[in-house]
């Protein structure tokens, strides 16, 4: 049972391993016995790589999902020096923080863009890649609001409530989920999707303990998500103990969506 966990000599990507959570997931990987590339914008995944002293255990890489031309040629230069991933992990996000009435078609596209369309250019891509391999798991990010709306009273000035195209894109993320899983299945490569629940990043706890506490109080568990939580169901999705699991989408959100 132990060996079904393991990751030990797997080669994991992961898309966003610079941010909050993506920090965490690379951490759990790595100590799971992952060969992880940890890839963010500019120079992200370095100065996390760096300031986490993983520097020659966890290796840094740059590209930007949304320029699609770009990242494809990044992946293929990869791919011919480092061989085709076991693991796929996108944790990307893009959003404009406006309001309903402040948004406008431009942004709303540009968004999707990020969200969905490059998101499901790099899932081909790899997955494509996969193929060959007859193996793989591809593990993308939805959210709670890719299935439920925001509740507006925990959102009470200054905060702002994660707006309608973030939640479409999300939502948008499941099926697409759902379509990969069923394309690749005679192939063995698999696809699954979590959907986070509350994980405010540290700055906003520390600076909104009011925004907490009504974050807090809307969980079944009656608190917010911890970034290590996360890393648990990246690591089962892309482990052998997950190996009849595909087209699901996991509710990492202490049962907000219960409700």
């Amino acid at each position: 049972m132990k060996n079904l966990f393991s990751l030990e000599g797997k080669q994991i990507w992961v898309f966003g391993g610079a941010g909050y959570l993506g920090q965490s997931v690379v951490m759990a990987l790595y100590d799971l016995g992952a060969q992880v590339l940890c890839v963010d914008l500019g120079e992200r995944a370095a100065e996390f790589v760096a300031e986490a002293g993983l520097e020659g255990k966890v290796t840094p890489a740059s590209a930007d999902i949304a320029d699609i031309p770009a990242c494809e040629q990044q992946v293929n230069q990869w791919i011919d020096q480092q061989g085709v991933p076991d693991g796929l992990v996108n944790l990307t996000a893009f959003t404009t923080a406006k309001t309903m009435d402040g948004l406008d078609e431009v942004d709303f596209d540009r968004i999707n863009h990020g969200n969905l369309t490059a998101t499901w250019a790099l899932a081909r891509q790899v997955g494509n890649a996969m193929v060959a391999q007859g193996r793989g798991s591809i593990v993308l990010f939805s959210s709670m609001y890719g299935s439920v709306a925001p509740d507006p009273k925990v959102y009470e000035a200054p905060m702002n409530k994660n707006p309608i195209e973030y939640g479409v894109g999300k939502a948008g993320i499941i099926q697409m989920t759902r379509y990969l899983a069923v394309h690749y299945g005679q192939a063995q490569v698999r696809c699954n999707c979590i959907s986070p629940g509350p994980f405010p990043n540290p700055q906003v706890q520390q600076n909104y303990p009011d925004f907490i506490a009504r974050l807090s109080a809307k969980s079944p568990l009656g608190r917010i998500g911890r970034s290590p939580e996360i890393a648990g169901a990246v690591a089962f999705l892309l482990s052998d103990a997950s190996s009849y699991v595909t087209g699901h989408n996991l509710a990492v959100d202490g049962g907000w969506t219960s409700w």
